[in-house]
């Protein structure tokens, strides 16, 4: 009886990940029965995840744990704000998602297989959810690989260039070495602990006759199989080839949606296994048995350097936005290199932030891809003269990503260089700020084509729309209006640490 009981206890506490599989199942089903008209398909979706959103913001405040063993006070799946919040991330990408794959040209030419396509972007979302909240080291593998496995098909779905059968092969590659090397870490950590449970594993790694070498090596390969998943260098090699050979869609939600379940399970993984307790002033006290902060503060500026300095001279806009995200990358591991409080408040503002910002720079990408058939630079030129609507939008879209004021991108940046400077890391700031001023020349370089370049040949002027243009005006605005009143996404981040107890 008492199983049963802590079971359905279980059940209540993943209502949200149960309806998102009840959905998958009905996705599979409307597609086998309307195989002949799919029309209802993308309402479908977007139905069921307007109500896995519903059943998300009720678990806002719930602190609790599913799947725990009796007579212990943790489990397998966690749930609190801190979770809420990434998922709701999630969440809103994915709808976003769904309104661009209703405009995109590349989805519309596979509408015979969109039952199948809807059915993987799912798959992708159930396996970012349990990665959010996992915290147990199988759990963490297994929705990892749940996750891969739907974006190594999604990526080279549409099959209309060579190039997505190319992003789909090097994106599979990649991904068997990353979850190899992290598979080999979790068996020597399971070895030295004998649990895979990240809160057991933090008492018994506290023993001071523990193996630091193994402990050591074993973090490294986890972290190198999660760097793979939020595009740190150096495991950052396949992110311009998928972004490139991708449909726009998916592009688009890998650079926000998977990124925000990596960051999430990188947080969670060593705040939960790593570290002791948050002194008076939220700084993390950790645990002596590996040095987070130098390999953190490493990847962070080779990663936005990396990412930075490799953007200069692309051609493809894709490839151009595949590495910018690279950069991004670095700039919100830059939040979690103080270990602190304050830090992670600087990573859920930002994430808010660079969900709306880069999901509109893609979602205009896409619909000049759908009008020029191209997403090169060069034919660009002109193109914020005759298609103002497109041309302010997108510069509206990158003066946020390089974080000028007075867009939301702005209010990202200040709140992470706040945490650096909280953290006496002037140096790391400095990188930083400089890092944001070479980004600013590949951003500028976009305006300079559109508004500056004559066209070699007339450029047509491209029209959008009624839907598209209502849900480009709806991404301007909010990277305008949280440029300025930014209070709603500090309060709600700040909610979030609340609630956890922070």
């Amino acid at each position: 009886m008492m199983a049963n009981t802590n079971l359905y206890q279980s059940l209540s506490l993943i209502v949200p990940e149960i309806v998102l599989t009840v959905v998958l199942l009905v996705l599979v089903l409307t597609d086998l029965i309307f195989h002949k008209d799919k029309k209802l398909i993308p309402y479908v979706a977007l139905a069921g995840i307007l109500l896995t959103g519903y059943f998300i913001l009720n678990q806002f405040g719930e602190k609790g744990f599913a799947f725990q063993p009796a007579l212990y006070t943790y489990g397998m799946v966690a749930i609190d704000s801190f979770g809420v919040f990434f998922k709701m991330i999630v969440v809103v990408a994915t709808i976003f998602i769904i309104f661009f794959s209703f405009g995109s040209e590349e989805i519309i030419k596979i509408k015979d297989r969109i039952g199948e396509y809807y059915a993987l972007i799912f798959g992708m979302v159930l396996g970012m959810f349990f990665m959010i909240s996992a915290t147990d080291l199988i759990l963490i593998y297994l929705s990892m690989e749940l996750m891969s496995l739907s974006s190594y098909v999604l990526s080279g779905f549409t099959k209309l260039r060579e190039r997505n059968s190319e992003a789909a092969l090097k994106y599979l590659l990649y991904g068997a070495i990353s979850s190899g090397l992290m598979l080999f870490g979790i068996s020597l950590i399971y070895g030295l602990t004998g649990s895979t449970n990240l809160y057991v594993i933090n008492s018994l790694i506290q023993n001071p006759h523990i193996n630091l070498f193994t402990v050591a090596f074993a973090s490294i390969l986890i972290f190198a199989g999660i760097g793979y998943k939020i595009s740190s260098a150096p495991f950052h090699f396949w992110t311009p080839d998928v972004y490139e050979g991708a449909p726009i869609t998916i592009t688009a939600f890998l650079s926000v949606a998977s990124k925000a379940a990596g960051f999430a399970l990188l947080i969670r993984f060593i705040r939960t296994t790593f570290i002791s307790y948050a002194d008076a002033n939220g700084m993390w006290q950790m645990i002596n048995v590996f040095d987070w902060k130098t390999l953190l503060i490493a990847i962070s500026i080779l990663t936005m350097t990396l990412g930075n300095f490799s953007a200069l001279w692309q051609n493809n806009m894709k490839r151009m936005l595949a590495y910018s995200s690279i950069a991004h990358a670095g700039y919100l591991l830059l939040g979690l290199v103080v270990l602190s409080n304050q830090g992670l408040l600087a990573i859920l503002i930002y994430f808010s932030v660079y969900l709306i910002m880069n999901l509109g720079a893609f979602l205009v990408v896409m619909l000049i891809a759908n009008k020029i058939g191209s997403e090169d630079i060069h034919d660009y030129n002109g193109l914020g003269i005759t298609s103002p609507f497109l041309g302010v939008s997108l510069a509206i879209f990158l003066v946020s990503l390089t974080g000028l004021p007075p867009t939301a991108g702005f209010i990202g940046k200040l709140y992470l260089f706040i945490a650096l400077v909280d953290a006496k890391m002037i140096a790391v700031a400095v990188i930083a700020l400089l890092n944001s001023v070479v980004s600013l020349y590949y951003y500028i370089r976009v305006l300079k084509h559109m508004f500056l370049t004559k066209p070699e040949k007339e450029t047509q002027t491209i029209t959008t729309s009624l839907p598209n243009t209502i849900l480009v005006s709806v991404l301007v605005a909010a990277i305008l209006v949280f440029g300025i009143y930014f209070a709603p996404l500090v309060d709600a981040a700040t909610s979030c640490l609340v609630m956890l107890g922070l």
